[in-house]
């Protein structure tokens, strides 16, 4: 009985340490932040290998001073730190397009990088907080020549 208890005990252990280094196959949730005005954004993860992952975010707005929407792709490399949390970095970039009363705006495309940490509870439940710096690439010019440092916090359902 002891040796079975002690082999439970050593499984467990074992299953907790692979559980950093491991990502879910998909995620999906919100990513919080200030996005260049847009506040939240639908986020979808996809894992691609046991430490690489895709990331998309929709965010879109719809208010009397504009309306605007943006995606965002990011290729994400995850690394163990400790326990259940990864840290994670990352490069892509994407697109958007606004439009303001009386003004023109129009489309945009952008660079971005990614560095963020996270948290992977015992639930099917992931928080990460990331920095994402977005260098505008060609598009209007309110945002073609603008650097922004976005910075978010994300909740997501893992399965």
């Amino acid at each position: 009985m002891k040796i079975l208890k002690g082999f439970t005990v050593l499984l467990f252990m074992a299953t907790c340490s692979l559980s950093a280094q491991e990502i879910a196959d998909h995620a999906l949730g919100l990513r919080l932040g200030d996005s260049d005005g847009f506040g939240a954004e639908i986020s979808y993860q996809k894992s691609l290998t046991r430490a690489n992952r895709l990331e998309f975010d929709l965010g879109w707005r719809d208010s009397r001073n504009f309306s605007a929407f943006k995606l965002a792709g990011l290729y994400q490399w995850v690394r163990p730190i400790e326990g259940d949390f990864n840290w994670y970095y990352g490069v892509g970039g994407g697109l958007g397009s606004v439009d303001f009363p009386g003004d023109d705006g129009g489309l945009f495309v952008f660079a971005a990088g990614d560095i963020g940490i996270e948290y992977n509870f015992d639930i099917p439940l992931i928080l990460s907080l990331d920095f994402r710096p977005e260098l505008g690439v060609t598009g209007y010019n309110g945002f073609s020549d603008n650097f922004d440092f976005d910075i978010g916090l994300g909740i997501r359902y893992q399965f």
